[in-house]
């Protein structure tokens, strides 16, 4: 089940209970999806980001840089206060020109090798188990390039020694094929470490909700 629910009464989390329990100093909440949008879910995504912004002081908003989910909830925080959106990259130079964020973190400067959680936690993605070990080793090619995605991945949920954990994760996901590719990642390494997730069958009511704020 991939619905946040409050357990109280069995029901999904409003907007205001969110705001609420998460708007919190040192709180940082995944904003990210899929890189395929729906062109009618396009304005919902920017309109969460910059909504979250404005309804809240203190939380931070991460990303994965990626385009689609990525970029139009990131777009939203933008226009409102980039100085509460962080980016984690694959690699240093990675889509700079959309990249709106006050700080980015690069995998390129982190020594994912003395990061065994990491490794450990994006190898329960089978399909690049492999290749994340040679990347680590520093084999870096074009086919051992898609470990370094899998790993910013992971990264974004559990940091690094320098980089704090998520609190919370905001998804767009695929309804179609929900779970799957690096999203599917993500959330997973989400729901192994106990972070609460929601996907666009809860937030996009918070639209909605947003009229009584």
């Amino acid at each position: 089940m991939i619905h946040m629910y409050n357990q109280q009464t069995d029901r999904e989390m409003t907007l205001q209970e969110f705001i609420q329990q998460y708007d919190t100093v040192n709180a940082i909440v995944l904003l990210e999806g899929k890189r395929d949008v729906a062109d009618e879910d396009k304005p919902k995504l920017g309109a969460l980001g910059r909504l979250l912004a404005l309804a809240t002081v203190n939380m931070m908003f991460r990303s994965g840089n990626a385009n689609g989910a990525d970029q139009l909830f990131s777009d939203g925080v933008a226009l409102v206060d980039n100085r509460r959106l962080h980016v984690i990259t694959p690699y240093s130079g990675h889509r700079t020109k959309s990249n709106h964020a006050f700080e980015t973190f690069s995998l390129d400067d982190i020594d994912i090798a003395a990061e065994p959680d990491v490794v450990y936690q994006s190898k329960s993605n089978k399909k690049t188990e492999k290749l994340i070990d040679q990347f680590v080793a520093g084999d870096k090619n074009r086919i051992t390039m898609k470990a370094a995605y899998i790993i910013r991945d992971t990264v974004k949920v559990i940091g690094t020694e320098s980089i704090p954990p998520a609190t919370f994760g905001i998804f767009y996901d695929d309804m179609q094929n929900p779970m799957s590719g690096g999203t599917g990642h993500t959330m997973n390494v989400c729901r192994q470490n106990n972070i609460p997730i929601i996907d666009q069958r809860t937030w996009f009511s918070w639209l909605d909700e947003s009229d009584g704020l």
